[in-house]
């Protein structure tokens, strides 16, 4: 990324100012993107075991696939689930807080006995498929926005910072060039007016 300048203080006074706002702003990005790291990691660990919960789940209503054609699957649904956001990191994410199942009565007299057990067999597995969907989610949200928060570190640290005081440095040169010439022009003319005076006197 090529940095656009003049050749003057006024130009050299804006640079130093970008450059100290940025030197200023990427330790903060760095924290914010080794949290969102650590935060990715934790929800990864977080998803594989409710994807392994999930499994187990899954497994033990298979033990019993041969009585679940009995199974009034229409008992259980979901009535509401309760949810609120959180910032992590800066990030807005989705939390779930509870999820609400409407049972419909039934009787337990003309019902098999297992059916209680179905119903709490359902309900969970029916949870932690929900919890699953909103840690994807939360690993998405904060996947996405450590990769941007990497982007900007990596511009920071690797273009903008080095290119600011690449230009802060040519600036500088150049001024301190045109004052060398600048004096130098003022000996030789001193020179010259010196070497004028004596030779009319």
């Amino acid at each position: 990324m090529a940095i656009k300048f003049q050749y003057n203080k006024t130009s050299l006074q804006q640079l130093e100012k970008q450059l100290k706002v940025r030197q200023r702003t990427l330790p903060i990005i760095k924290n914010k993107e080794s949290a969102l790291r650590m935060e990715v990691k934790r929800c990864k660990d977080d998803a594989v075991k409710l994807e392994e919960g999930l499994e187990k789940g899954i497994q033990a209503y298979e033990a019993m696939f041969a009585l679940w054609s009995e199974f009034d699957a229409s008992l259980i649904s979901v009535k509401d689930v309760q949810l609120s956001v959180k910032k992590i990191a800066g990030v807005r994410v989705p939390v779930l807080d509870s999820v609400d199942f409407e049972t419909k009565k039934y009787s337990m007299f003309n019902m098999p006995k297992w059916y209680a057990d179905g119903v709490t067999l359902l309900t969970g597995l029916a949870k932690t498929a929900i919890e699953r969907e909103f840690v994807v989610a939360k690993l998405n949200l904060l996947e996405h926005a450590r990769k941007k928060t990497t982007q900007k570190v990596n511009l920071f640290e690797k273009v903008q910072i080095p290119g600011y005081q690449d230009a802060i440095r040519k600036i500088k040169r150049f001024m301190e060039d045109e004052e060398n010439l600048s004096k130098s022009s003022q000996k030789i003319m001193k020179a010259h007016q010196e070497a004028r005076k004596e030779a009319e006197s």
